[in-house]
């Protein structure tokens, strides 16, 4: 096994590594750690950057074509979350920075790590990739509108939408852009192929710095509330046990073979933590919890995706579900 293929096989000791780091870091010297929170946006971008870069486009144009995945992605995440998420919310305090930072992170689908967890659970992550600027737009018009179902237009109102907009386009439409650029310019220079295998390198190491940035720049915020924040982490473990079931089920009813089923799943139930953050952070003085409360969702996901990532191929999207559905497993190629 070569180095590169080593590093992805253990990328979730690399990630316990950043969170246990910047946990220390958090703790042991909070003034310093938030000097960090200015590095989210930028180390993020170089995240996305690589990890698109790993999906060949030939390969991506042909998922964009899949209008089934597209669209069971949108429902399960648009319409299916949102009636989860207000179920499991009504047990926080009403018209609170609490319940504004669970609602926030909980209605916004994932659009970064999604893609190496579901790679690690043999899943299509082409078709992930080929959802992301859908999901982030949508997202983007449907987050005031929940906000102010949910809670009240107070809180849709005080959302500014430009770090939403920024956040588009420099975490997703920057980076594909590099990306697809990156990989033409490999096809035609043998610098460009060096380049782009170099970069094939830092997927893991980048997530891991992203995660200890996160961490360690909201961590002192958690430290500060932590008997407020305490109290939607039942909330995020419930979405991490129900969201999976309900993806598979979709999955099943619509037909699907085992990678896309799989892809569906995690889709389905990962959030959007990291590019919600800044939008968390221009909230006003009112809401100031709510970015640790993003945070902590964050970190309850990790555990769950590294659950996950065993329990989905091997019991609730097994190699056999494909066939059972009525449909071939899909192949590696």
């Amino acid at each position: 096994m070569d180095a590169k293929r080593r590093l992805h096989r253990h990328q979730v000791v690399v990630y316990a590594l950043a969170v246990f780091l910047a946990a220390g870091l958090g703790v042991g010297r909070p003034t310093a750690a938030t000097g960090f929170e200015r590095f989210i946006d930028p180390v993020l971008a170089v995240l996305l950057y690589v990890t698109f870069l790993e999906i060949p486009f030939a390969r991506l144009r042909r998922a964009v074509r899949n209008g089934r995945f597209v669209a069971a992605s949108l429902g399960m995440n648009f319409l299916v979350v949102p009636v989860v998420v207000w179920g499991l919310t009504r047990f926080l305090p009403p018209r609170s920075a609490v319940l504004v930072g669970a609602l926030m992170v909980l209605l916004t689908p994932c659009i970064d790590y999604v893609i190496t967890f579901t790679e690690l659970a043999g899943g299509d992550a082409e078709q992930i990739t080929a959802t992301t600027p859908a999901l982030m737009l949508v997202q983007l018009l449907l987050l005031p509108a929940y906000l102010w179902l949910f809670v009240g237009p107070g809180v849709a109102d005080a959302i500014d939408p430009g770090p939403f907009v920024e956040a588009f386009l420099t975490l997703i439409a920057f980076p594909l852009t590099l990306a697809w650029l990156t990989e033409l310019w490999a096809e035609r220079s043998r610098r460009g192929d060096a380049w782009q295998e170099a970069m094939g390198w830092l997927p893991v190491p980048t997530t891991g710095a992203t995660l200890f940035v996160v961490v360690a720049s909201q961590l002192p915020r958690v430290r500060d509330s932590f008997e407020e924040i305490a109290a939607v982490v039942p909330v995020y473990v419930a979405f991490l046990v129900i969201m999976p079931a309900l993806g598979r089920l979709a999955a099943g009813a619509l037909r699907m073979d085992v990678g896309e089923s799989r892809a569906l799943v995690f889709t389905s139930v990962t959030r959007n933590s990291l590019v919600v953050l800044p939008l968390a952070l221009a909230l006003p003085e009112g809401y100031r919890l709510a970015p640790a409360v993003v945070v902590t969702q964050t970190l309850v996901e990790l555990v769950g995706m590294v659950a996950l990532t065993r329990v989905v191929p091997t019991w609730l999207v097994p190699e056999s579900f494909g066939s059972r559905s009525g449909v071939a497993p899909a192949d590696d190629d």
